[in-house]
């Protein structure tokens, strides 16, 4: 099983880049984790719905190969790290590559949302996309620390 981040936007800071490289490189080999990068519609007076309309195409393209699809929504469910783990442990069981869904600046098209197989937010704040990015890859890591019983996570 792999597990990509599907992401609009590119060229990320410096930061955000060596932050979610360290953490890519430290998932073990059987839950392998990649970002794909969705270049963002440029603005140019469109609409909101013209904007997601046209990066739900780039995404879709992107997403072809992941036959579960997580969105991360405001809306979504709020999930705890433990319950992330339990999930990689469900999903590992059946198999099916993993993709998470980090939208750009206007959010996700309402039907890449309602074809997901699930919605969860990372927070109640308002996070910066990049800083999304680099979160969902640390507790991605953090949780298959769970999963194998590492002491990176520490409960209580």
């Amino acid at each position: 099983m792999k597990l990509g981040i599907v992401a609009v936007g590119h060229k990320m800071p410096d930061w955000v880049a060596a932050g979610c490289e360290e953490y890519v490189k430290r998932m073990p080999r059987e839950l392998p984790l990649g970002i794909v990068e969705i270049k963002p519609e440029p603005r140019h007076g469109k609409s909101r719905e013209q904007l997601l309309a046209a990066e739900s195409v780039r995404l879709r393209a992107a997403l072809a190969a992941f036959p579960r699809v997580v969105v991360l929504d405001e809306r979504g469910e709020d999930l705890t790290t433990l319950a992330l783990a339990q999930a990689l442990r469900e999903w590992m069981q059946d198999g099916r590559d993993t993709a998470f869904v980090v939208g750009g600046a206007d959010g996700i098209d309402e039907g890449i949302k309602r074809s997901a197989e699930r919605r969860i937010r990372l927070s109640s704040l308002t996070l910066p996309h990049a800083l999304a990015r680099l979160l969902l890859c640390e507790q991605l890591y953090r949780a298959m620390s769970v999963v194998r019983n590492h002491p990176y996570h520490r409960e209580g």
